[in-house]
């Protein structure tokens, strides 16, 4: 059932190196519009408004991510896991290019905004649909003990994305003039894109499809219409998964998007600073992220999950502060600090998601409960952050707001059930009645597996 360890690893590096590569397109595109986007695609703006209209289109990703996660999620429960990752894969890589050439305000005008916008949205349909599928093929292959590492490690495309991203950036920002990296430089990383793409498909074409997807594929147990069904079957598997993931995001962005804003512009710093700093903590967060989902393994995912969540409330009245002393090591461990408690609870998340949901549902209720949340938590929080401080002109009233979603997602924890112990194979959701839950025998697949 669940397959050679060879193929499981095979599966597992698929996985990390599919999403690293798409988080690295995603996270081109935020690090851009907090740098070059304001200047090049919205010039006839003030400084502010220019950088609050470019994370709007930050924002759009996320919108379309919800989208992404219900086209795909749909196709992945239905023509199984591995053909969605090849195609989504195609998406994202495709859109990032473009937006490598695309022309700036100055040549066409209002176009390149629209146009910026809409390939925005492009590449969040591909992240949509994205995640799901590599956490999902990582989770159903392999040792069930050890669900939480294996689930951890398309989490960890997130820090190795934004490391390939941010570093690829910064030394283009160090050998550069700004003239040369406004005009040509920003584009480098957009273009590389379009070769890496190959990279991933090459690997991911070589992996089989999920095993326990194939057992439900023999036995014609598939679901017509995936989404209407989690609707119906598995209500409270998706609250819990919406907010127990709106302060993951809240945090994680406000700690590494909202950190250059500040830098840059209210600290008058380098922007080196900032990206330098979340470098770092991105560069450990590598070892940590499967480090805590492997401790997930051994003491449960939602007692991991709540403790990165009180560290990072916590923390989030000491992060400005140390910013504010325009000290880069003292910036630089404030970065350190915040993304260690975002990895504690980012190592279990995926794991803590996926098993809330059966396996003929799995890609459509993980994908809905994840991306949904992220227009609440990420598309919303650098925006969010940025008002707040130029409302009261103070950085608490940032961290209040961080607190406040990540409060949310203790509550979103407190609803779940711990599913480290569950059988992936007899899984039945949350939500199932009573007499459903009689019908499937442990170790078959019943109506809800």
């Amino acid at each position: 059932m669940s397959g050679s360890t060879q193929q499981t690893r095979r599966v597992i590096l698929a996985s990390l190196i599919g999403t690293s590569l798409e988080w690295y397109d995603f996270f081109l595109y935020t690090t851009a519009a907090t740098l070059v986007f304001p200047k090049l695609f919205f010039p006839s703006l003030d400084p502010f408004s220019a950088t609050l209209a470019s994370l709007t289109t930050n924002a759009v990703a996320f919108v379309a991510r919800p989208l992404g996660g219900i086209v795909f999620g749909h196709f992945g429960d239905r023509a199984g896991r591995k053909t969605v990752l090849v195609v989504t894969l195609l998406v994202m890589g495709v859109s990032t290019f473009l937006i490598g050439v695309l022309p700036g305000y100055a040549s066409v005008g209002v176009i390149a905004p629209i146009l910026l916008a809409l390939l925005r949205f492009v590449q969040g349909l591909g992240l949509g649909g994205e995640w799901g599928g590599a956490v999902i093929m990582s989770l159903e292959h392999g040792d069930g003990r050890r669900r939480g590492f294996n689930a951890s490690w398309p989490q960890v495309g997130v820090p190795a994305g934004y490391v390939l991203a941010t570093g690829l950036l910064t030394i283009l920002n160090l050998v550069q003039s700004d003239e040369a990296f406004l005009s040509w430089g920003w584009r480098v990383p957009f273009l590389l894109s379009g070769a890496l793409v190959f990279v991933g498909l090459w690997v991911r074409l070589r992996i089989t499809e999920s095993p326990l997807f194939a057992e439900i594929e023999q036995r014609g147990a598939k679901a017509k219409m995936p989404l209407l069904e989690v609707l119906r079957t598995h209500p409270r598997a998706l609250l819990s998964a919406f907010t127990a993931r709106i302060g993951v995001d809240v945090a994680f962005y406000t700690f590494t998007a909202y950190i250059v804003v500040y830098l840059t512009q209210q600290l008058d710093l380098p922007r080196s600073y900032a990206l330098n700093a979340v470098l770092i903590g991105s560069a450990l967060q590598l070892v940590l992220i499967p480090l805590f989902g492997s401790m997930s393994d051994r003491v449960g995912r939602r007692p991991v999950y709540f403790a990165g969540a009180v560290g990072a409330a916590i923390w989030a009245f000491a992060f400005f502060p140390l910013l504010d002393t325009k000290s880069f090591p003292l910036i630089a461990l404030a970065a350190v600090v915040a993304l260690i408690t975002h990895a504690a609870m980012y190592g279990p998340q995926a794991a803590f998601i996926a098993e809330l949901f059966s396996t003929r549902l799995r890609y459509s209720g993980a994908s809905m409960g994840y991306q949904v949340a992220g227009i609440v938590g990420g598309a919303l929080a650098p925006i969010i952050a940025l008002q707040l401080f130029d409302m009261y002109q103070s950085t608490v009233a940032v961290s209040v707001y961080v607190v406040i979603a990540l409060a949310i997602t203790a509550v979103g924890l407190a609803i779940a059930p711990e599913t480290r112990d569950l059988d992936l194979a007899a899984a039945e959701p949350v939500d199932a009645p009573k007499t459903a839950r009689k019908a499937a025998q442990p170790g078959q697949v019943g109506p809800f597996a």
